[in-house]
C-alpha cells in the first residue's frame, strides 16, 4: 500500500479490525518512511452486477446513483447522514444477496421505496413522486393512500 503523503511503498498494518458496517475491515497503516499514519478500508469484491434500465439498456451498477437519489428525497429532511448511510447499505446488501448478474432498475428502486418508507414518510413520497412518475396530483393521493394504510 502506498502511503498518500511521501507515496513511498514501504508501509506497515499496526491494527486491523471490522469496519462500523461489519462488511469491511478498517486498518491504521504507518509509513515507515515518513512516519506518518492513515486509515484505510479493504472491503470484499463483489461479482459485477448489471443494472436493466427501463429502456432495456443494460450499465454497470453504481452506488452513488441510489446515494444521490435517496439524498434528493432526505433533503432538508431531519435525518442523520449514519441512519442514511445504513440504508443504503442495507439496500445493497438485499441487492448483492440476491446473487444475480443483472437486475432490473425496477427492482431496485422497490427495494429503495421499501426502505424509505421505514425510514421517513416525507422522503418516501418525494422518491416515490420521482420514481413512479406522478402524473397529477390524483396519482400522488393514490400513493399517500397507500403509504396511510
Amino acid at each position: 500500500m502506498k502511503c498518500p503523503f511521501c507515496n513511498q511503498d514501504n508501509t506497515r498494518v499496526v491494527d486491523s479490525r471490522p469496519a462500523d458496517d461489519n462488511s469491511s475491515i478498517r486498518r491504521r497503516r504507518l509509513c515507515d518512511a515518513c512516519g506518518k499514519r492513515f486509515t484505510t478500508y479493504e472491503k470484499v469484491e463483489t461479482m459485477p452486477l448489471i443494472v436493466i434500465k427501463k429502456d432495456q439498456t443494460r450499465e454497470q451498477y453504481d452506488r452513488s446513483k441510489i446515494e444521490a437519489g435517496v439524498m434528493r428525497a432526505c433533503y432538508k429532511r431531519p435525518i442523520p447522514v449514519q441512519r442514511i448511510k445504513e440504508m443504503i447499505d442495507s439496500v445493497e446488501m438485499e441487492i448483492f444477496s440476491r446473487e444475480e448478474r443483472e437486475i432490473e432498475s425496477k427492482v431496485i428502486g422497490e427495494i429503495v421505496m421499501d426502505k424509505l418508507k421505514e425510514l421517513e414518510a416525507v422522503a418516501y413520497v418525494r422518491f416515490a413522486s420521482v420514481y413512479r412518475e406522478f402524473k397529477d396530483v390524483n396519482t400522488f393521493m393514490d400513493e399517500l393512500k397507500k403509504f396511510l394504510e
